[in-house]
Formats: structure tokens, sequence, C-alpha cells
């Protein structure tokens, strides 16, 4: 019980790092998403294109590859040297590129799901386009993309393990270094307990929000 509790300790820093890539991720690639889907159902066909290229690159390449360009592109497309503080920020600017796409789509296709019928009324009751989307379309959207939204999330908590790439030491990657160094699993599965209870209270959590928001059908 003392060495977990010791093992628990070594790793208390990747968990912190882990963490910190998953919130970092939501709170900017949730609204990014928000505004490339806009881009995404533009009436311009060279804007809409333009968004559609972008979520078929970022849906469509690995994003451990993403990670290497943000972090890579800079000096050897525009011969930009950056130090290795850049890690942490490449990170988070990778991961949120990547995720605004997904967020994006779901976004869409719950926008989409509205009935026009609600916009028409909206714009009888002399409402502005600004106001039917903020007050009553945003609220039923947000309703209905909370489970693919939560399955987002869930799969973000799993890939904050990619970080590995640019040498950020998350929670995977100290566990498995420890386990290298002490020759033992024992690392891992705290790792997977790690990754298990996070998932849990994230999906607990989303489950509490989608119930509260259950008076709107």
């Amino acid at each position: 019980m003392e060495y977990f509790f010791s093992l628990f300790a070594k790793l208390s820093e990747g968990m912190l790092t882990t963490i910190l890539i998953f919130v970092l991720t939501l709170v900017f690639s949730l609204p990014l998403g928000l505004l490339v889907s806009f881009g995404r159902m533009a009436k311009n066909p060279v804007i809409r294109w333009i968004f559609t290229i972008y979520i078929s690159i970022m849906r469509g390449t690995p994003l451990i590859l993403q990670l290497l360009v943000v972090f890579f592109g800079p000096y050897y497309i525009f011969g930009i040297s950056l130090s290795s503080d850049y890690r942490m920020p490449a990170v988070i600017i990778g991961f949120s590129l990547n995720y605004a796409a997904y967020f994006a789509e779901i976004y869409r296709s719950g926008i989409e799901s509205i009935p026009i019928g609600q916009h028409e009324a909206s714009s009888v009751l002399g409402l502005s386009k600004t106001q039917t989307f903020m007050r009553i379309i945003l609220p039923q959207v947000i309703k209905r993309i909370l489970p693919p939204v939560t399955n987002e999330m869930i799969t973000l908590v799993k890939d904050t393990s990619l970080a590995f790439a640019l040498t950020v030491t998350e929670m995977f990657t100290l566990a498995k270094q420890n386990a290298a160094a002490d020759t033992s699993m024992m690392p891992l599965l705290v790792a997977a307990i790690f990754y298990y209870v996070f998932n849990f209270l994230v999906a607990f959590g989303m489950e509490r929000v989608e119930k509260k928001l259950n008076y709107y059908h």
C-alpha cells in the first residue's frame, strides 16, 4: 500500500498535466467549433468550401500527425525557431484545432435538426436572427448535442496521452517511465484507474447536465 501511495505521488504531476490539457482543449475547441460550424453552413460557397476542407483534414488525418505539424511547422515552413517552452502550447493548439472540427459537425447536425418553422415563427414575433439563435435555437441544440459531445469528451480524456509525441510529460508518459524503471505493471494499472475515474466523472457530470435540460423537448 505504501508503494501505491508513493507511486500515486510520482504520477500526480502527470495527472495535473492531463487534466490541464483536457480543460484547455475544451475551453478553446467548444467555441471555435461553433464558429467553424457557422462557416460550414455559410451561404457563400467559397467560405463553406474552406471550412469543409478544414473539417475534412482535421478528421481525416491522425491527431498525432497534426501535433507534429503544429510544433515543427513554424520552423520547417516559415523558418521560425521556437523554444521547448512551445511544446505545451503546441499540444493545446493541436488538440483544439482537431476537436473543433468534430464539435463543428456536432453543432451543425444539432442546428440543422431544428425545424425551419421555429425560425419563421421567431421572425413573425419580431426577433432578430441573433435573438432567435440565442434564445430559441441554441438551448434546444445544446440539449440535443450533449450525448455526442460527451462521447468526444471521453475520447479526449484518452487522447491526452498523445501529448507524449511532443515530449509533454502527461499521465501516460510518466506511467510508462515508472513502469520501465520499476519493472512493474503497477504504474500502468494506476494510470488505467485514473483514466477510468476521470471518464466516469466526465460522463456522470454530463448526465447530470442533460437531466437538468430535460425541460427542452
